[in-house]
């Protein structure tokens, strides 16, 4: 299993990014997938989750409304657009995967290296 992030960088506060979480080596459509985030000195946080064979979404409050997660199956592709950014935002952001949503954040659970978001204000 290999889940490579892309997509940070440095934005300015109200900007935009889009992430990518390409996946291999297991069937796609039977997983979900899974951003989370860690800042320096906070708890990792759930961003977002989508299950790939029914679409079915979830968001964390804190980015109800800002972001969009979604799932390109012919590409083994999620992405997480992000709009509207804020200072406190900025972390490293990874997805995971994992055959149940409940599974998402368990430590077993494959997990990319990451992609970088700075925002700044």
């Amino acid at each position: 299993v290999q889940l490579v992030e892309s997509g940070g960088g440095l934005v300015q506060a109200g900007g935009s990014l889009r992430l990518s979480c390409a996946a291999s080596g297991f069937t796609f459509d039977d997983y979900a997938i899974g951003w989370f985030r860690q800042a320096p000195g906070k708890e990792r946080e759930e961003v977002s989750h989508i299950s790939t064979s029914d679409g079915i979404t979830y968001y964390a409050d804190s980015v109800k409304g800002r972001f969009t997660i979604s799932s390109d199956n012919a590409k083994n592709t999620v992405y997480l657009q992000m709009n509207s950014l804020k200072v406190e935002d900025t972390a490293l952001y990874y997805c995971t995967a994992a055959p149940d949503v409940f599974e998402l954040g368990h430590s077993f659970a494959p997990r990319g290296r990451g992609t970088q978001v700075t925002v700044s204000s």
